[in-house]
């Protein structure tokens, strides 16, 4: 980069600001519905000071690779926070070119006498600027990522509820497939449920299950030996015919473990064994 490209930015400034911001309300890169336009206009105005000092910090002898990491760095919180708002990576990406766009056209306007030099300088802003385009994708997947694994986490919770469903008596519906990042979080959930309420009793209600298989009955089978663990009884109710069946041509042993077909069964028989009887009342009429 030439001193006087670096000065040409630096006066130009303002105008390249004003381009740039007609550059991203051309491409849809400003979202009105997820950040202010003044929010916007100021993020744009923060990142192209800071291009533009460190541009002219380069010229004065510093290295790019310490010059550039004030940049990098405030890309990598407005990619972040982009992220976290909901922008795609092409809205991200499209923010970033139409700076490019900008610069680009201002050198075109201020070194149209000197071709060679319109070129070279062109050359160096396409580079710097796909440099940091790569970069803040790099950040905005990271960004999207930390979102992705926080929901999640928040998805498993509210899919493992455990439900008091009567003194002493807990039930734990799960719905959907059964892995063992997830079976640990059943386990930690009943185990403290198991605590908190002082229940004798739970149940494992699979009916929202799509397919039992040998690695899902064995987190079953952990998750009983944990329950028991606690001095707790463990039902699993549920068991469609289906499921019955695989389980029999899998060979899996769940001969010392109470199954039911079904919720309500496994209810029953749980105030069976604790001696417990619901009655139904009778009001008589006048």
């Amino acid at each position: 980069m030439t001193l006087d490209a670096s000065k040409i930015f630096q006066k130009k400034k303002q105008q390249i600001l004003e381009t740039w911001i007609k550059n991203q309300l051309a491409n849809d890169a400003l979202r009105e519905d997820l950040i202010s336009s003044e929010e916007a206009r100021t993020q744009s105005e923060e990142l192209l000071d800071a291009l533009v000092n460190r541009l002219r910090a380069e010229k004065e002898g510093a290295s790019l690779a310490d010059g550039f990491d004030p940049v990098l760095e405030y890309l990598e919180t407005l990619s972040i926070t982009r992220a976290r708002k909901g922008y795609s990576p092409r809205e991200t990406g499209a923010f970033l070119f139409s700076l490019k766009n900008a610069l680009l056209k201002t050198l075109s306007e201020e070194i149209k006498d000197d071709p060679k030099g319109l070129y070279e300088e062109s050359q160096k802003i396409n580079n710097l600027m796909d440099d940091l385009t790569i970069a803040s994708f790099e950040t905005f997947i990271k960004g999207r990522e930390e979102v992705i694994l926080r929901q999640t986490d928040e998805i498993a919770e509210i899919s493992t509820p455990v439900i008091r469903m009567w003194d002493g008596i807990l039930a734990l519906p799960i719905i959907g497939t059964l892995d063992s990042s997830r079976t640990q979080v059943v386990m930690e959930n009943l185990l403290s449920q198991i605590v908190e309420t002082g229940s004798s009793i739970a149940i494992l209600d699979i009916s929202g299950v799509p397919a039992v298989d040998s690695l899902v009955a064995q987190h079953l089978i952990k998750t009983v030996s944990a329950t028991r663990l606690m001095g707790a009884e463990c039902i699993i109710s549920g068991i469609r015919p289906e499921i019955a069946q695989t389980v029999v041509h899998l060979g899996i042993d769940l001969s010392g473990i109470v199954t039911k077909s079904s919720l309500a069964s496994a209810l029953n028989y749980a105030f069976t064994a604790l001696r417990m009887e619901v009655r139904k009342v009778r009001t008589e009429t006048k």
